[in-house]
This record gives C-alpha cells, sequence and structure tokens, in this order.
C-alpha cells in the first residue's frame, strides 16, 4: 500500500470523492478508540452507533474492492488512540503517503495537523465534501463588523444556493423567515406520525464494547437500536419525515409533549453529522415538498433554515472563534450539575420529560434542549464547561463544532452575546404556554415563591437581578427590568432568598 486515507467515525460518506474510484494502492482505515469513547461520558447508543456505522461503511467498501484496514476496540494491537495506530500501520505498510478529510473538531484537526508536520510523509487534508459553507465563511462575511447575526448569514446562503427564491433573487414568498408562524403548541392533533427508523440488533457489539471497559450514560437499547446503521436507511428516514412531518412540522416545531417526544422533527441529524446524508440533497427534498405542494412554505422555509442557515452559521461560529471559546464563561457561573442530570429524577417534570427523554433516546429535540434544560441551568447558573461535557456526550449528533457554540453561545450566554443577542431565558410560562409539562407537575407555575413555587420563578427573576449590570441595556429584554421596578422591595428579597435556597440544594428539587 502506498497511500493510507484515515476515515473518522463522524465521515461515514460512502458518496465522498474519495471512493469514486478503486485504486490497489490506496488502504482505507478506520479506528475504534479509547481516545473518542472517553474525552467526554459519551451516551451508550451514541457509541454504539458510530462504531456500527464505521463497521458497515467498511464492509461495504471491502465487498466493492476497497482496500480497508480495521482496527476494532478489543483488537489486541489496537493503541486506542488515532495517531499511535497511525504509527503502527506505517511501520507495517510501508505507506510513504497519509491522507486525510478534515476533522470537524478543532481538537483532531490540529492533532492530526501536528503529527503530519512531524510525520515526513507526503500527502495532505482533503475537503470532506459535506458542508456548503467553508469554515471559515461566517468569519469572512462579517469582516469587520461588531455583531454577527445568523438572519444575515443565512440570507446570503440562500442568495449564494439559489434555493427558495424567485427568478429576480427574492424570497419566495415575499419574506425570509417566517418563524413567527411556527410556535403553536400542540394539542394532541394533528397526531404523531409512526416513527420509521430502523431496528437493529446490536448486542454483540455493545458486549465487546463493555468488555473492552469502555464507560457510558444512558439506556443501551442494543437489541432494539432504532439509529441508522448506513445511507440508505438515512434516506428511508428523510423520506418518511418529508412525507408524513414536513408539512406539520413548522407550527409546532417548537412544541413540548410528554405523551409525544418526538412530535414532528426529523431525527435526522445524527445522519447529517455523521455525512450519511447530505444537506444539500435534505434542502432539496424539503424544498421540493413545497413546490408540489404537499408542505406549506412557513414549515419548509423553516426546516431548511435550521439546515441551511443555524447548522451552517454555528460551524462558522465555531472555527472562528477556535480555540478560546471553549473557556468562555462571561457570567461566570460555576455551580456543579445536580444528580438529577445523570438519573431524570427530579420533581420538576419538564426535567424529568427532557433529561429522561435524553438519557433514554440519546436524543431530545431543540426546545427541550435549549428552553427546559439549558434554560434552568442558566437560571440556576450551572458551570457552562461541566453543561457542555453533558450535552457533548449525551447526544447522539453532538459534536463539538455544533454542540460547544450551541451550548456556551446560545444556551448559556457564556460568550456574553456574541452568538445570541440576548440570553435564552423563561420563567414557567412559557413551557406552560409550549407543553404540557406544567400540568400534574409537584410543583405550581404560577407561583414566584413558597415550597410549591416552580423553581423556574424564583430562578428567572433572581437571574436578571444578578446580571443587571450586563443585562439592563439590552431592548430586547428591556420588559423583564420594568416588571421588576414595578416591585416592591419585600417581593425582590423575597424572590432572592428563594432563589438562593434553590441553589444551596438543587440536588433535591
Amino acid at each position: 500500500m502506498n497511500i493510507i486515507r484515515l476515515v473518522l467515525g463522524d465521515q461515514l460518506n460512502p458518496l465522498h470523492p474519495w471512493f469514486d474510484r478503486i485504486d490497489p494502492g490506496v488502504l482505507y482505515v478506520f479506528m475504534e478508540i479509547r481516545q473518542e469513547t472517553d474525552y467526554v461520558l459519551h451516551h451508550a447508543q451514541k457509541i454504539l452507533a458510530i462504531f456500527a456505522g464505521m463497521r458497515e461503511m467498511a464492509c461495504r467498501l471491502r465487498e466493492t474492492g476497497h482496500g480497508v484496514h480495521y482496527i476494532a476496540i478489543d483488537d489486541v494491537s489496537n493503541c486506542q488512540s488515532l495517531t499511535g495506530n497511525l504509527e503502527t500501520l506505517i511501520a507495517e505498510t510501508g505507506a510513504k503517503s497519509f491522507e486525510w478529510q478534515a476533522p470537524d473538531e478543532y481538537r483532531l484537526d490540529y492533532q492530526i495537523d501536528q503529527w503530519f508536520k512531524e510525520s515526513g510523509l507526503a500527502g495532505g487534508k482533503t475537503s470532506s465534501a459535506h458542508f456548503l459553507a467553508n469554515r471559515f465563511e461566517a468569519r469572512n462575511l462579517f469582516a469587520g463588523k461588531k455583531k454577527w447575526r445568523m438572519e444575515n448569514f443565512y440570507r446570503h446562503m440562500r442568495r449564494k444556493h439559489g434555493v427558495m427564491l424567485e427568478p429576480d433573487g427574492s424570497p419566495v414568498g415575499g419574506q425570509w423567515n417566517f418563524d413567527a408562524e411556527n410556535r403553536k403548541p400542540w394539542r394532541g392533533q394533528p397526531p404523531e406520525p409512526d416513527d420509521r427508523r430502523p431496528y437493529h440488533d446490536h448486542t454483540l457489539l455493545w458486549q465487546t464494547i463493555c468488555d473492552s471497559g469502555v464507560q457510558s450514560l444512558g439506556e443501551d437499547a442494543s437489541a432494539d437500536f432504532r439509529w441508522p446503521l448506513h445511507r440508505d436507511e438515512a434516506l428511508d428516514m428523510l423520506e418518511a419525515f418529508i412525507r408524513d412531518a414536513l408539512p406539520h412540522f413548522g407550527d409546532y416545531q417548537d412544541a413540548m409533549s410528554a405523551s409525544a417526544p418526538r412530535l414532528f422533527h426529523s431525527l435526522l441529524s445524527f445522519a447529517l453529522n455523521v455525512k450519511m446524508l447530505n444537506p444539500r440533497e435534505v434542502i432539496a427534498a424539503a424544498e421540493n415538498a413545497w413546490r408540489i405542494g404537499h408542505a406549506p412554505l412557513a414549515a419548509v422555509e423553516g426546516f431548511i433554515r435550521q439546515i441551511l442557515g443555524w447548522r451552517e452559521y454555528i460551524r462558522g461560529v465555531y472555527w472562528a472563534h477556535m480555540p478560546g471559546y471553549e473557556t468562555a464563561n462571561a457570567l461566570e457561573h460555576q455551580l456543579p450539575l445536580p444528580d438529577w442530570f445523570w438519573t431524570g429524577k427530579t420533581n420538576m417534570r419538564c426535567l424529568a420529560e427532557s433529561i429522561g427523554n435524553s438519557l433514554e433516546y440519546a436524543h431530545a429535540h431543540h426546545i427541550q434542549r435549549l428552553m427546559v434544560i439549558g434554560n434552568f441551568a442558566l437560571l440556576a447558573g450551572l458551570d457552562p464547561h461541566a453543561l457542555h461535557r453533558w450535552y457533548l456526550g449525551i447526544y447522539i449528533d453532538a459534536f463539538e463544532w455544533v454542540e460547544l457554540p450551541n451550548t456556551l453561545g446560545m444556551s448559556q450566554f457564556a460568550d456574553g452575546g456574541l452568538l445570541a443577542s440576548k440570553p435564552y431565558a423563561a420563567s414557567a410560562a412559557y413551557i406552560h404556554r409550549m407543553s404540557d409539562y406544567c400540568r400534574g407537575c409537584t410543583y405550581k407555575r404560577d407561583r414566584r415563591t413558597g415550597p410549591e413555587a416552580c423553581p423556574y420563578n424564583a430562578l428567572y427573576w433572581d437571574f436578571h437581578l444578578q446580571h443587571a449590570d450586563r443585562l439592563s441595556a439590552n431592548p430586547r429584554i428591556g420588559m423583564v427590568y420594568r416588571n421588576l421596578a414595578a416591585m416592591d422591595a419585600s417581593e425582590i428579597e423575597n424572590i432572592r432568598s428563594h432563589a438562593a435556597n434553590l441553589r444551596a440544594d438543587l440536588d433535591v428539587l
């Protein structure tokens, strides 16, 4: 073998240009390594899905005639590190050239770049042929500007890629963004569509992973596994989403229900983030659904905005500010995560449902992540870096390039407003409006203080009191401070006292 090509666990794209031609001088290498399973505590289903996906892709490459070297987690020669295994393989094969697709996480990009510089090998890094924007497109677009806003980037991307435009270049429907139409609570109708994800039995693989000493969190579900193994299954999921869920996605994309954890969300983020699916084909499928009259414009625009706008923008924020972004903590929050982040056992029904879903399915939709779990963490003053590690580990679609800015920036305002124009903070009123979680909860959503009061309420007002110097001049949250100014001193003192008591004993909530 003359050339070794590395395929990472989130590069499971069989349509990459690498694979267009069979070259007997090329060896594709896949690795299951403790370096990647152990840098945070990952959900069992995340480990299973990536390992199973790598094994399936390696098998299919072999079947089509490509040379493949697969390093399993329990191989006795496995060094359990990426560069250690590469050095062993190069020594064994005598390969003179090493090639790799650009990693999406800074830590891997830096590790491989540094190792390659010292290796003396020919070759180099190539594109993963996945994203619609390059790493630094957002940085270049906003060069010299004090504020970055996703909406401006989104419009740039719509124009650049010709998505949902009239012949004159204006947006279809006369406006770029229909978000105001996509905020309805779900009251049981229309019904949640059937879960069309595939079934797999990964019992033997899971036993191998456990026997190798890999630690995890959450339900493994190895005998009844519901995440796609390869591109064909991911395409089936895309087709089912477009057919059954997209028509209602827009209306209810912010809704939450204890009886329907998926609602009309696509569950395609894992397949997208490991590159089984390409964002171009997902966007095209959604746009076509609108053009043939199958789904309304607001639903399709809202879905496309998440992929063409937010997903690409978040990646741009990540690469523009790494390294260093991962240390941000502008609000200086430091409290440890309560124990129920690992068990889901809390009397707050919204959090019990959202964290329970996360532990059971390795997934929760974006409003559960942002406005239930993240909102509580922000209001309570939890350490954003501990929360980042939890999000990065627990969610099957979480890779640092997409998770870190969403957690530290959008959810926790730890970057001081670089990403979000205001903190995403809300009291129980928002959760009641958008969900059925408050029904039957131990706590009362309409009380601010006292033993039965919903913890979100006192924490919400006290958060704004604590950070008034930073936030009171923000025009997007001026109403909060006008309401605080109207409260008498005794009410303010009761709020402060109750919030302090809550923070002192978060484990028992």
